[in-house]
């Protein structure tokens, strides 16, 4: 019998109201051999839209994967498209580790010859600019743009965030050429289908899409190399 493959979907910040909203979108997606954990940090920024949020957070987030390797987690997803912490993540887990960004960059890669970013502030477009290079998809983004809606916005009653965001994918299709559009923040992810219908190109939420990629992962036995760079790391003091 195949054992059950556990997938924590790890909320960097302390919302909660976003953790359940992220498994509801990825649960009816996954095997039933797989379960979701929905994981929200305890300590840290209600949102991450800045450099400081994003150091206050990863603590926490580490606290939190070292707990789940305690409770047999099977891999990871980090669910902030600024990827916060995925490196030291990588070194603590010994299963596979994805980000949302990067994982919605990737699947943006196979759809088409381009694609497009929309995302929350523009304060946050240089560290989404920072990831596309990392991830070596510079050749294929065409372009990055910001609705200029906090985070925490996203979900509140009268809010104009979905069509903000429609607006702006539209933008990037029809000017950018974009072939898809990979939303840039966790909040967005009931968005996809509906923006997608608007603007007529595949449009891509990383959380469900780094979901469904650690799961592949675990069915094909494969986890992160620790031959080098992403072993443990050296025991020492921490204070």
């Amino acid at each position: 019998m195949t054992s059950v493959r556990r997938i924590a979907v790890v909320n960097p910040n302390t919302t909660v109201a976003m953790t359940e909203k992220m498994l509801s979108c990825a649960l009816p997606l996954v095997d039933p051999g797989t379960e979701l954990v929905g994981v929200t940090n305890t300590t840290g920024p209600a949102s991450i839209e800045s450099h400081v949020d994003e150091a206050l957070a990863v603590p926490g987030l580490l606290r939190e994967v070292i707990a789940g390797e305690a409770a047999g987690i099977s891999g990871y997803v980090i669910a902030c498209f600024g990827d916060p912490g995925l490196d030291a993540c990588r070194e603590l887990a010994s299963g596979p580790v994805v980000g949302i960004a990067e994982a919605g960059m990737h699947l943006a890669t196979m759809l088409g010859r381009s694609f497009s970013i929309v995302t929350t502030l523009g304060r946050t477009m240089g560290q989404a600019e920072h990831l596309v290079q990392r991830y070596g998809y510079a050749g294929k983004c065409r372009s990055i743009y910001a609705c200029e809606v906090a985070v925490l916005e996203l979900d509140e009653p009268g809010s104009e965030a979905r069509k903000l965001v429609v607006d702006h994918c539209r933008r990037a299709v029809e000017y950018d050429e974009a072939d898809s559009i990979v939303l840039g923040c966790a909040g967005m992810a009931d968005f996809c289908a509906d923006v997608s219908e608007q603007v007529g190109v595949p449009v891509i939420d990383g959380v469900t899409a780094g979901v469904l990629l650690v799961e592949s992962m675990i069915k094909l036995g494969l986890r992160t190399s620790t031959r080098s760079e992403y072993a443990a790391p050296l025991p020492k003091t921490y204070r």
